[in-house]
């Protein structure tokens, strides 16, 4: 497949280094312009493209960049991408942390509603709750038993059944989430959310998730991260996650 990732950071370069090994026809683009991420798209075999030339006649487009960088985008960005393509966001909202508030958002519409909304097309949220080291580091082989798993949600069955077989050759299981209206069940600090789940206890946790609840716990990372010391491993985050955030047993 033709597939466009708009950002190169944890999510958004380690997708596309997976995806390009996977035989896709990865392009990529970030802030910095075609020159700026020529070198990245060398080393991992995909190609560099400015934005309009990554979602051009794109089978898939994946979104991978702070929500309020959505408000950035061309007005005129999804002109060229075919009206049945698969569009994947795989953001999250951290205000205060990282973003600016988005009030929206915090009056209770789920992220990714927000963001189609503002580009104007359907998409699918996903690759959102796994941790950026979960994602390069943690994939495996269909069947492996205890293959950890990422949720998705999206209102287009196509679309979902797409980005669900992405997520399994990045290496995990995918969960149907539900629709794109319940994907606050996978958003920060909810059960699912980068806990390392495989998929039935990660069913568990969507299920487990209580309007409301989420944003409070996520409000309270700064001070959970300061208990944890400037350098928390991998496995620290995932019991600290566990843990605030109800863990499924």
């Amino acid at each position: 497949m033709k597939i466009g990732i708009i950002g190169t950071g944890n999510i958004g370069g380690t997708l596309a280094r997976k995806l390009s090994a996977a035989g896709h026809d990865v392009r990529i683009a970030n802030s910095s312009g075609v020159e700026g991420v020529r070198a990245f798209a060398q080393e991992i075999g995909a190609e560099a493209k400015d934005v309009h030339g990554v979602v051009a006649d794109a089978d898939v487009v994946i979104l991978a960049i702070p929500l309020p960088a959505m408000r950035k985008l061309p007005a005129d960005l999804f002109d060229r991408v075919p009206s049945d393509a698969t569009i994947i966001d795989t953001s999250n909202y951290y205000p205060g942390l990282r973003d600016s508030r988005i009030p929206e958002i915090d009056n209770g519409l789920p992220e990714s509603v927000w963001v189609a909304q503002q580009i104007g097309r359907p998409v699918i949220k996903a690759f959102n709750n796994a941790l950026a080291y979960t994602l390069a580091e943690l994939g495996q082989p269909k069947g492996t038993p205890g293959r950890l798993a990422i949720a998705v949600a999206g209102n287009d069955v196509r679309s979902k059944q797409t980005a669900m077989q992405l997520v399994n050759q990045t290496g995990f299981d995918p969960v149907d989430a539900g629709s794109l209206e319940e994907s606050w069940r996978q958003q920060p600090s909810t059960p699912a959310y980068c806990c390392d789940y495989d998929a039935d206890t990660m069913r568990k946790a969507l299920a487990a998730a209580i309007p409301g609840i989420a944003p409070k716990k996520r409000d309270q990372l700064p001070e959970l991260f300061g208990k944890l010391g400037p350098n928390p491993s991998h496995a620290d985050v995932v019991a600290m996650n566990r843990e605030a955030n109800s863990i499924v047993r």
